[in-house]
């Protein structure tokens, strides 16, 4: 037995040494920090141009026709005469009544890129805000309202840079593309980022890099120790659908042993405890092979033994929320409808579930899970009229154009580590695919609590973080544009 013992303690210290020797293999996949752009940025005047974009109400609703198609106008109109470098050397178009699309010609033949953002905001109310959400205030130090973060820091910073270099007279030796559609809060439908894509398909357009919102750089990421700015190169899909259960009805003091809204419970209790299964693949796997180099070592040692030690990450990153959501399709009751009354029993129950696809399930195998979870033909499933769409491919990470990304990050932010990941929002750059060889997302903020405050009440930036994000526009179109 001891003999025994012995064997198996030389074969796992064997094995762990080559783990620690296959970790100690992982090189650094970060590029070398390009030159940071000399453009000169006035920051006050910039917050100051950015405060009064956020003042204009240019809202996305969920009814359409609440849509201030004047406002929309207003932004536009606002846009021009604030920078007038842009509006004399650009050419502007607008698109599906509210979207606009910037072309910056160039004679030179290498593809072009776009520069992506939206123009619309979500709702808000004075409700919880300290101060009001389209007022437009610059106070210590931060631009405060609604869209100060998503999405108009990108739309107002990216005409920032481009009016500076224009004032340098720099002329870029590839087309650029500005698009900036109107509806992306609202699903960026075929009126929105959509019809500019389709416009740019039908000239026959093919670009080498779409950027659009996305990832931004966070303080904490798993066994690093530098800050990360994280490129989405995939986002998940969505999928809304509609449980319905139909029933009799009638006097709530006379109920029957199982109501509508009773069956529905069960339903969603059901759903939600046979969760679809978790894996760790495709651009969430890539974030972590992208920074095991930059890992301490038992991080590194789980990354570079992934073949092994997977189940066990699988499991770590199942149990919090926020990275559950990077390894499966996640799904979540958002909102329910019964009766009308107290004692009235409820002839029809619905509930909406809102699903997030993980690339490699779709809308049909969702679905299909959904039904055998619930196993009760009393409950109908079908996709809400707030629709679904398919998890997007990923963009390749081995090109000169993602690497002239990430050297531009770590030009403007020297300390920051880039790596990809996957997006678990909707964004416009999914509209793109069939005229990009790679749609990347990410914003260039530096802001602990950005996340929260997107979509969230007391929405700022800070004037300093906008304009780093200006000179990070800058120093992208320098580089991509040379």
């Amino acid at each position: 037995m001891k003999r025994l013992l012995l064997v198996f303690a030389l074969f796992v210290l064997a094995l762990a040494g080559v783990g620690v020797f296959r970790a100690m293999q992982v090189k650094s996949r970060q590029v070398p920090p390009g030159t940071p752009s000399a453009i000169a940025i006035d920051a006050a005047r910039a917050a100051d141009r950015l405060a009064a974009a956020i003042s204009i109400p240019t809202v996305s609703w969920g009814d359409v026709s609440r849509r201030d198609a004047a406002a929309f106008t207003r932004f536009h109109d606002y846009l021009a005469s604030e920078f007038p470098n842009v509006a004399r050397t650009l050419t502007r178009e607008v698109v599906a009544e509210h979207s606009l699309l910037y072309t910056w010609t160039s004679a030179g033949t290498a593809p072009p890129i776009v520069l992506a953002a939206h123009l619309d905001v979500v709702p808000a109310t004075d409700d919880g805000w300290t101060r009001p959400p389209f007022a437009g205030a610059v106070e210590a130090g931060r631009i405060h309202g609604r869209g100060a973060l998503d999405d108009k820091a990108a739309v107002v910073g990216i005409l920032e840079a481009i009016e500076a270099l224009l004032a340098r007279g720099f002329t870029p030796a590839r087309r650029i593309y500005l698009a900036f559609g109107h509806n992306e809060e609202g699903g960026g439908d075929a009126s929105g980022a959509a019809a500019i894509a389709a416009l740019l398909k039908a000239r026959g357009v093919q670009n080498a890099l779409v950027l659009d919102e996305g990832g931004l750089i966070y303080d904490r990421m798993p066994g690093v120790s530098q800050p990360v700015a994280l490129v989405g190169i995939a986002e998940k899909g969505y999928l809304n659908l509609e449980l319905r259960v139909d029933a009799a009805g009638g006097h709530s003091s006379m109920p029957p042993r199982e109501t509508a809204v009773g069956i529905l419970a069960r339903a969603l209790d059901r759903l939600e405890r046979q969760p679809m299964p978790a894996h760790l693949d495709g651009a969430a796997r890539a974030t972590f092979e992208h920074l095991a180099g930059d890992m301490s070592l038992p991080l590194r040692v789980v990354i570079a033994n992934l073949a092994v030690t997977q189940p066990l990450l699988v499991q770590r990153l199942a149990a919090s929320s926020e990275t559950n959501a990077l390894i499966r399709t996640t799904a979540a009751p958002t909102m329910l409808a019964g009766s009308q009354k107290a004692n009235v029993l409820a002839t029809t129950a619905r509930a909406i579930v809102n699903f997030r696809l993980l690339p490699g399930d779709t809308v049909d195998s969702v679905t299909a899970h959904a039904s055998r979870a619930i196993g009760d033909p009393r409950v109908s499933l079908t996709v809400a009229a707030e629709g679904a769409a398919e998890a997007t491919p990923a963009s390749p990470t081995n090109t000169p154009d993602f690497a002239a990304l990430a050297s531009s990050i770590r030009a403007v932010y020297p300390n920051v580590l880039v790596a990809p990941f996957l997006t678990i929002a909707a964004t416009d750059a999914r509209h793109y695919r069939d005229v990009s060889s790679g749609t990347y997302r990410f914003l260039p903020i530096h802001q602990a609590d950005a996340t929260t405050l997107m979509h969230g009440v007391n929405e700022y930036v800070t004037v300093d973080g906008y304009a780093q994000a200006i000179r990070f526009y800058a120093t992208l179109i320098e580089t991509l544009g040379r």
